[in-house]
């Protein structure tokens, strides 16, 4: 923003820094500093690395593959050593956050904070409308009952329908042990979105980095108040 609005927004007292209103004329240092507008963090400590990546069929979701497969961190470009947030199976697809974050890793992944992850499936046969009523009222695993927040039809081809889940948990091959246990084996799955996180330009095995307000949104998402979060380095 502006000078001018960034002066009208701690005028409002929206702007907190260190757990106070902030006033005209604070001075923050930027290494140490808990800066946050309306709740959120401001990207101010430097050093923290936030990587988009569309991952592609085949690459592990690990730093290190003992078996010499391609892993997600040899797809991205990084001098800062990131992890994945979470995991895709090898041979699912799409998007994969990787960060030096840890507190934005244990917010997204922990299962408390309901940070949705959407997946699109292509999935043998047409499910109906009671059989994805079923996937949200809990389907019983090996692992215990697991629960779609949401499932809906997209579109059905040659004996083949699309499926969209909003998943809320991460366990091992969840969606494709849900959708093959109500007689509906996977034959692709690929997640559309983390949280409010989509690119459907990013190609698969491509990769950038997440925009400032991207970053934001995750930690709302999560609904972590600024004193849970780092102050973020600036990603724009």
């Amino acid at each position: 923003m502006s000078r001018r609005s960034a002066e009208e927004v701690i005028r409002a007292g929206r702007v907190t820094l260190d757990g106070r209103v902030a006033v005209l004329g604070d001075r923050a240092e930027p290494d140490t500093a808990r800066i946050a507008i309306d709740g959120v963090p401001l990207p101010v400590r430097p050093g923290l690395v936030y990587i988009l990546l569309n991952k592609p069929s085949g690459a592990i979701s690990t730093v290190h593959d003992p078996q010499g497969r391609t892993t997600v961190v040899d797809l991205v470009d990084s001098p800062t050593r990131v992890y994945p947030v979470g995991r895709l199976d090898a041979d699912s697809e799409g998007l994969l956050l990787l960060t030096n974050d840890g507190t934005l890793t244990d917010l997204i992944t922990h299962p408390r904070n309901q940070v949705t992850k959407t997946y699109v499936a292509r999935v043998e046969g047409r499910p109906d409308r009671r059989t994805l009523r079923a996937l949200e009222r809990g389907i019983q695993l090996d692992d215990g009952i697991a629960r779609a927040k949401a499932a809906r039809l997209l579109d059905e081809y040659a004996g083949e329908a699309l499926v969209e889940l909003i998943m809320t948990e991460g366990r091992k091959r969840e969606v494709r042990r849900m959708l093959d246990r109500i007689g509906h084996p996977v034959t692709r799955l690929v997640r559309i979105a983390i949280g409010p996180i989509r690119d459907p330009n990013l190609k698969p095995g491509s990769a950038r980095p997440l925009r400032t307000k991207e970053i934001h949104s995750l930690y709302s998402a999560a609904s972590a108040t600024w004193q849970d979060a780092p102050a973020i380095v600036e990603q724009d």
